[in-house]
C-alpha cells in the first residue's frame, strides 16, 4: 500500500470554515469513486500548534493507483475547483507501507 499525505496553508483571505469545509467535503467525496483509492480523509481543525492549514490523508493500492489518481478526471477537477485556487503552499510525502 501507499499512503499519500499532504498539508495545505491556504492564502490568507481563504482561510476559513466555508473554504476548508469545500476542500473537505469534495476531496473526501472521491471515496469509492476512483480505482485504486481505499482511504481518504481530510483534516481542517488543527490544534494551535500547527503551521498549517488542512491535510489530506489517504492510501492507495499500490503506486500505480496513486499516480492515476493524480490524473484522474474527478480528482483533476475537485483539485482545479475545490483546493488549488485556495492554496499558498503544499506539502506532499508519500511512502509505501508493508502489512505486518
Amino acid at each position: 500500500m501507499v499512503k499519500h499525505i499532504i498539508i495545505w496553508k491556504l492564502l490568507e483571505e481563504y482561510n476559513n470554515d466555508k473554504i476548508k469545509s469545500g476542500i473537505k467535503q469534495s476531496l473526501e467525496a472521491l471515496q469509492g469513486n476512483i480505482e485504486g483509492l481505499l482511504e481518504i480523509t481530510v483534516e481542517t481543525e488543527g490544534l494551535k500548534s500547527s503551521n498549517s492549514d488542512v491535510m489530506l490523508y489517504s492510501v492507495f493500492e499500490s503506486e500505480v493507483a496513486l499516480k492515476k489518481y493524480a490524473t484522474h478526471p474527478k480528482h483533476v477537477y475537485v483539485a482545479d475547483n475545490f483546493v488549488r485556487p485556495y492554496v499558498k503552499e503544499r506539502s506532499c510525502f508519500d511512502f509505501l507501507t508493508v502489512d505486518r
